[in-house]
């Protein structure tokens, strides 16, 4: 591996704006809406410079709102009718895998400008049907097929994690009290309510061991970051350059009982384990982790997965205050998926966009101090895919 840098000089693509509505139960607006929104934010922090690619990250639209072809209907939405758009899907790595293809058409030299926006709307459908369709994302024949749903899914790997390892049950509450202790200072966040342990200890059983505090609710959102070829954007001098210093998107099986090992996250270690060695940085450079905490048992091996920590111990880096903004390794720093609410193929992009604003000094209350290099995780199904990026305050030129 290169050796790290601590003070990266250079990034050919820089975030040049970004916007994010709201996560929650949005009944009243639509997905073009809502992805509008986003979208009118972004290109408004971003001084009013115009996408040539527009890539809009999407996991569920075609089963629960009935539509397809979100490219070209968000395009001719929101004012870009003609642009070159299209939709990607990986489940709930949608989101960083649409950053990534942004990034590649930048590199490649077909764009100096490329618009990713990531957008949801699961609440408008009743929970059975949003969990059918949440299914699809494992392997259908072997495993949906027989019900085995996500939550279910997560219930299996949860008891086995804490038998293998002989964590106390309690082991992955830490998870959870840091993602809502930090959402309280997100004004984005669905849930800004702390939690203690003895409110997780009392919550109710989604499917044992999983509980409500295990698991992250199901919600409508868009996020939009505008990424730009770093001599194309006019950097503001008041404002930090936020570049992309390496990124990798990783695939595994699908189907959970055709992983080596069900509690080893095979494609979040290769996806970090190449972004790592194309940004030329190693764990020790990283200030906070936006991973993917769609069930708390996915976060601890997340943290083993990305190098932070050893087979079997991901969880203790969620107890007695390591986690926190003013820790060592600061996790789910805006609440992630687990209290802001996960938005599906948006995940990914919510994860940039927060990044983005601590490494800009924007965060607000939720600031990092200090913070340089942020590294974003998501993940599709139960590891099938995972989307990893590394960002950096860059020097000025």
């Amino acid at each position: 591996m290169t050796p790290p840098s601590r003070n990266p000089t250079n990034a050919d693509i820089v975030i040049a704006g970004l916007g994010m509505t709201p996560v929650g139960e949005h009944w009243n607006l639509s997905l073009r809406e809502l992805a509008l929104q986003a979208i009118t934010a972004a290109l408004e922090d971003a001084a009013g410079l115009r996408p040539n690619i527009l890539y809009v990250a999407n996991m569920l639209s075609p089963m629960l709102s009935g539509q397809t072809q979100l490219g070209a209907l968000i395009a001719d939405f929101s004012g870009m009718r003609g642009v070159e758009a299209v939709t990607v899907e990986a489940a709930g790595a949608s989101g960083g895998a649409a950053m990534r293809q942004a990034e590649l058409a930048i590199a490649s030299g077909s764009a100096d400008l490329a618009l990713v926006v990531g957008v949801e709307k699961m609440t408008d459908r009743v929970s059975s049907d949003v969990e059918s369709a949440l299914s699809t994302a494992s392997d259908v024949d072997y495993e949906a097929v027989q019900g085995a749903t996500r939550t279910a899914q997560a219930a299996l790997l949860m008891r086995r994690y804490l038998h293998e390892h002989e964590a106390p049950t309690d082991a992955l509450a830490g998870f959870g009290l840091i993602a809502h202790a930090n959402a309280v200072a997100n004004p984005l966040a669905m849930f800004r309510k702390a939690i203690s342990p003895e409110a997780y200890a009392k919550a109710p059983m989604l499917s044992e061991p999983v509980t409500i505090f295990d698991a992250a609710p199901n919600a409508d959102g868009a996020a939009a970051v505008l990424l730009a070829r770093r001599g194309v954007f006019p950097e503001n001098p008041d404002r930090p350059t936020v570049g992309i210093l390496g990124s990798a998107v990783a695939t595994a099986a699908p189907a959970l009982h055709d992983h080596d090992d069900p509690l080893t996250l095979t494609a979040a270690a290769r996806a970090a384990e190449t972004a790592f060695q194309r940004s030329g940085l190693s764990t020790e450079d990283v200030d906070f982790f936006e991973l993917h905490d769609f069930f708390s048992v996915y976060a601890a091996m997340a943290l083993e997965a990305c190098g932070f920590a050893s087979r079997g111990t991901g969880w203790k880096l969620a107890q007695d205050g390591k986690g926190s903004r003013d820790s060592e390794l600061p996790i789910l720093t805006f609440g992630g998926s687990k209290a802001r609410g996960d938005a599906g193929g948006a995940t990914g992009v919510y994860q940039i966009a927060e990044a983005a604003l601590q490494l800009q000094g924007r965060a607000g209350e939720a600031q990092v101090a200090g913070a340089r290099i942020g590294m974003t995780q998501c993940v599709g199904g139960s590891g099938g895919t995972c989307a990893t990026h590394l960002l950096g305050v860059l020097e000025v030129d």
